[in-house]
């Protein structure tokens, strides 16, 4: 069996749904993950911010405009599915709405996942009832029945034991009756039933677990894209696809900034080697790119540009060395404030590193550091990272640019430019 997952962008419009619809007509044995649709996770952050802000009034207005997008999507999509679907959106809205009408009494990211969660399941109802309208037989699950997580709301926890349980006790029984199983991604619930989500990226590690859980032949998650590039084609007109990657290569491009997969997708399918490949949702027949656990030949050069970069240039107020004690610190400052630093560099009396220009906590972080070190900050840098680079490459990309710092090894070069 098969793991497909299909992103918001997959299901944002009528000609996309069914898009997927055609993508999926002659599967079978497949599990399919459906994150939200389009900018639907946005709007409901919003709803959530102004509830719990007090402007009720104003949360349900925009509730409302989330509620009339789907029940018009639904209206073009469905005919004789369309009552059924209809109940079942109702059913969800109502979910939502009992809590608006209430007082906020918890912490936000609490409200924050019962709210944003409604998201995945009202898209998931609508595909699967246009893909049962279609004739493309499947069965939908709830899959906060199936994922049992802790109670950290907007970043949680999978109990990957009791969640394995439900995929046996649940899931595997409706593969084997079903041709398609359709659920969602990024959410869970806890033992209490309270809704969950999974974080940054949870709907592709949503499908990396049950592929895990499934002993999946492979995962295939459907994007907008040819597959993964060596480069942002958007940035760099010239980039190209790469055909074969593994899972350490792709660990190492999402941590230095490249917007591939999350590490924590990848580990579920490096723990069972399964295949996991990036195909093109717009154009099926092309091959997309496949990442497993084989060696690979020789890769282009990566090239990952981050914009809206700083230099915070710490110096010890002593003369005194950097040691560990004072870095230690340091790095206790980055975990409180959700900083993790782009790249560092150590020298005797002075640590230097390179960070998102996060304005808010980037002077908390300035004011929290003057404690023990003098403090600078350099604004307006870009940080270059080339790995698999060729001397060429790096003149070409950093023409007329001044070189701030860099770094090098045998594999990646870094540079901070100005």
């Amino acid at each position: 069996m098969r793991v497909f997952k299909f992103g918001g962008a997959s299901v944002s419009s009528i000609d996309r749904i069914k898009q997927v619809a055609h993508i999926l007509r002659n599967e079978s044995n497949l599990l399919v993950v459906i994150s939200a649709m389009g900018k639907t996770t946005n709007a409901l952050e919003k709803v959530a911010e102004q509830f719990y802000a007090g402007y009720r009034d104003e949360a349900l207005a925009l509730f409302k405009q989330v509620k009339d997008q789907h029940i018009n999507t639904a209206k073009y999509l469905l005919v004789t599915e369309y009552l059924a679907c209809e109940q079942a959106l109702i059913n969800f809205f109502t979910e939502v709405e009992w809590l608006l009408y209430d007082k906020p009494v918890r912490h936000f990211d609490y409200y924050y996942d019962q709210i944003v969660c409604i998201g995945e399941l009202l898209s998931t109802c609508i595909v699967s009832a246009f893909l049962n309208e279609e004739k493309i037989s499947n069965k939908w699950i709830d899959v906060r029945d199936v994922f049992r997580t802790d109670d950290l709301f907007r970043d949680a926890t999978i109990d990957w034991a009791f969640t394995q349980q439900k995929v046996d006790e649940l899931v595997k029984p409706l593969l084997a009756q079903n041709r398609i199983v359709v659920t969602q991604g990024f959410i869970g619930a806890t033992d209490e039933n309270e809704s969950t989500t999974l974080g940054r990226e949870g709907s592709d590690y949503s499908a990396a677990i049950f592929a895990n859980m499934l002993d999946a032949d492979y995962q295939a998650i459907w994007k907008d894209v040819a597959g993964v590039m060596n480069a942002d084609p958007k940035k760099y007109p010239n980039a190209e696809l790469i055909p074969v990657l593994n899972y350490n290569e792709v660990i190492e491009m999402a941590y230095y900034g490249a917007q591939v997969i999350h590490p924590k997708t990848i580990k579920p399918l490096q723990n069972k080697g399964i295949p996991l490949y990036v195909k093109c949702f717009l154009d099926p027949s092309l091959p997309g790119t496949v990442i497993h656990y084989k060696p690979i030949p020789a890769l282009p050069p990566i090239i990952v540009l981050k914009e809206s970069q700083v230099l915070l240039h710490l110096k010890s107020k002593d003369f005194s060395f950097v040691g560990e004690h004072s870095v230690l610190q340091l790095y206790k400052l980055f975990e409180q404030l959700a900083f993790r630093p782009n790249l560092t560099q150590n020298g005797a009396i002075s640590f230097t590193c390179c960070l998102d220009d996060r304005s808010e906590k980037l002077e908390q972080l300035a004011l929290a550091a003057a404690d023990f070190f003098d403090v600078t900050v350099e604004k307006g840098l870009r940080l270059l990272t080339i790995r698999h680079y060729v001397p060429e490459i790096i003149a070409t990309l950093v023409a007329q640019q001044k070189i701030v710092l860099q770094q090098q090894t045998p594999e990646t070069v870094q540079l901070v430019l100005h």
